[in-house]
């Protein structure tokens, strides 16, 4: 089951970044770049979305070149800190920055 979520977000990723042809965004320099960024950002939604110590809804995350913003409210200090965890075991993460509120 994981293995047929994550394949079908990462096939929805490439046809947005397909469909919005070559244009590199946020500053970034090459395509590569936006959607190896891309391919974060998914592995990270995917992964809090299988844990059961996190609300993978009420958690953003922006990845840009290789660096991941995680933001938006958890109800604990474990699932802020779980939400970090995850987000630094995915590949080609190269930081984490935690923005993420706790709000029980």
């Amino acid at each position: 089951m994981f293995i047929r979520a994550t394949l079908a977000m990462a096939t929805a990723a490439l046809i947005v970044i397909s469909a919005s042809g070559c244009a590199v965004s946020r500053g970034q320099e090459t395509m590569g770049a936006y959607v190896d960024d891309t391919g974060i950002t998914t592995l990270v939604k995917a992964r809090m979305a299988e844990s059961k110590l996190v609300s993978a809804s009420s958690i953003s995350v922006e990845t840009l070149n290789g660096t991941v913003m995680l933001s938006g409210f958890a109800k604990s200090g474990t699932e802020k800190s779980e939400a970090e965890r995850i987000a630094r075991g995915v590949n080609n993460v190269k930081v984490v920055k935690n923005e993420i509120a706790v709000r029980p």
